[in-house]
């Protein structure tokens, strides 16, 4: 059986041919209701073959790159899936990370196909340079290419899925550039599947369920193993700008189990659900990711989700996902007074197939794998991950995938690779991963000592009138700036001195005595939670009269 990805679609059409797979609004009636519109599993199938068949008629073949710029919709996912049963490789940008960026990864890529929204097509035209690799240009409107109605109609009936090996490439995947330049992460077929397995396995994911995809590119996982997928409503480029109302609606239309996508969605949602006095009894599990969840949501969802169901936060990256997770439950229980006392923030548990290991903080790369390199559970340093979901290499950036990748001999002689996360951390004494901060933010004060953030921004988040710190670094000096809570009302000169008052009570964050508060913290265009702090550091250095050191993005 072949290993292309495309392969377990196939599976699913064949064992729920009826059952619902893609679930999408397209408007209202005149009642001010959602109309939905769906696609079986049967259809979406469907719908992917003639895809496919229309891309191989276009000239479109194994290895091909195609760059897909498509907003969530009925079409997004069998475009995906049609492009694997090519043998071709989708290339995923998030044109949110700024034309220039997006220009330089798209140039860079390369691709010879565009599928793409008419305003991409429009950009091509302004900006030839990063497209002329196109030679075949696919529009999802009337303008700028082949119609998707067009390519749909260039064939009919079952399109043989390209076999392919477990290694072999199946796309490319940027990260979001939030904490350093954005680097394409190739993906095997291998990876996906191993992904979508440990996915539903960590969770309990059953066929059937269905998952509210917040996040797109969960809604591939969910598809895979047999999950129904509801799209809400909603911009996932600006997450943090959805409708709950509407996130309220979609759940409640059609019980969702699982929901899935950034925090910064759920902070919303829980807000609403609260002042609303609604309960969401249909949900099972609510998987957020993209930063640090705070414990003061954890503790709102708990009168919001029934019967045992909760918060689970899945630690990983682009390049590695999942290595860890831990639930609400064992959050209050236990680690969020370690956090408030300076712990860092408790990513749980790793996933068994996942071989995690902390190594000595260093920049330079790291070739080889030696066994004195990994440190003694409860010392902090560099996370590292050895496993089936472990990403080969940045696309065409040899020297950025030499910084984050290790090579390793294991027993039996053959070799794997070992991602470097670029996340602080450690191991506590019962084994559970612990998340001190990104390497690039770490802080070296005056006298030599080097601080880790997260640990002492833990001590600061408790207080009631605190939405969340940054402590940066400003020429040898911490700086925690801080964004209040929209309902604070102390006059900020006493939130101070309750803020020293608090640090002053911990080891870890004792020293910090400049406080600077900022209206709203500036964040990451994917998930809306990641805290830019260079820019956060530029602007204390110019608030306390220091001269700004410029550095590249994500070297702090």
């Amino acid at each position: 059986m072949t290993a292309n990805i495309a392969a377990l679609l196939d599976q699913q059409a064949v064992e729920r041919p009826f059952q619902r797979a893609l679930v999408f609004p397209s408007g209202r009636d005149r009642a001010g209701h959602v109309a939905w519109t769906m696609l079986s599993f049967q259809q979406l199938r469907d719908l992917s073959d003639r895809y496919a068949h229309g891309l191989r008629r276009r000239g479109v073949v194994p290895g091909d790159r195609v760059s897909l710029l498509v907003k969530p919709s009925l079409e997004f996912i069998p475009l995906v899936f049609a492009i694997f049963k090519l043998g071709a490789h989708p290339v995923l940008i998030d044109p949110g990370m700024g034309r220039q960026q997006f220009l330089a990864c798209l140039a860079r890529m390369a691709p010879t196909v565009l599928i793409a929204e008419p305003i991409v097509h429009l950009l091509k035209h302004v900006f030839r340079g990063p497209f002329r690799s196109v030679n075949l240009s696919v529009s999802t409107g009337s303008w700028g290419g082949l119609s998707l109605a067009e390519l749909e109609e260039q064939g009919r009936g079952p399109f043989p899925t390209v076999p392919v090996s477990p290694d072999d490439e199946a796309a490319v995947l940027f990260t979001s550039g939030s904490t350093g330049p954005a680097k394409g992460v190739t993906y095997t077929h291998g990876i996906f599947s191993a992904q979508a397995r440990l996915i539903a396995d960590l969770y309990q994911l059953q066929p059937g369920e269905i998952d509210l995809a917040c996040f797109p590119l969960f809604g591939l996982f969910s598809i895979a193993v047999g999950l129904t997928v509801v799209i809400p409503d909603m911009d996932p480029s600006k997450p943090a700008q959805a409708d709950p109302a509407k996130l309220v609606e979609a759940i409640m239309d059609h019980g969702c189990t699982s929901g899935a996508g950034s925090p910064s969605i759920w902070k919303n949602l829980g807000r609403y659900c609260t002042q609303q006095h609604i309960q969401l009894p249909s949900l099972k599990r609510l998987l957020m990711f993209g930063a640090p969840i705070p414990v003061s949501m954890h503790e709102q969802f708990r009168s919001i989700l029934t019967d045992g169901a909760q918060i689970h936060t899945p630690y990983g990256a682009t390049e590695c996902l999942p290595v860890a997770s831990i639930g609400t439950d064992q959050i209050l229980a236990d680690t969020a007074d370690r956090t408030s006392a300076g712990a860092g923030t408790c990513v749980g548990t790793c996933v068994t197939a996942m071989t995690v290991r902390v190594v000595a903080i260093t920049d330079d790369p790291i070739s080889t794998w030696k066994q004195d390199l990994e440190l003694p559970r409860g010392q902090t340093g560099e996370i590292t991950v050895r496993g089936p979901v472990v990403t080969p290499e940045y696309k065409g950036q040899p020297d950025q995938t030499a910084k984050a990748k290790i090579r390793e001999t294991l027993a039996d002689g053959s070799t794997a690779i070992v991602h470097r996360m670029g996340d602080l951390g450690y191991f506590d004494e019962q084994g559970r991963l612990w998340f001190c901060g990104r390497k690039s933010h770490r802080i070296t004060l005056a006298d030599g000592q080097v601080v880790f953030p997260v640990p002492v921004e833990g001590v600061f988040n408790q207080h009631p009138e605190v939405a969340r710190t940054a402590l940066v670094g400003v020429n040898g000096r911490s700086v925690l700036c801080v964004e209040l809570d929209a309902g604070a009302d102390h006059p900020t000169e006493l939130i101070r001195a309750q803020l020293l008052k608090l640090g002053a009570a911990h080891v870890v964050s004792r020293d910090v005595k400049d406080i600077l508060f900022y209206p709203a913290f500036p964040v990451d265009v994917r998930h809306n939670a990641k805290i830019h702090r260079l820019q956060l550091r530029e602007w204390a250095a110019t608030k306390l009269g220091e001269p700004v050191e410029h550095r590249p993005q994500g070297e702090l």
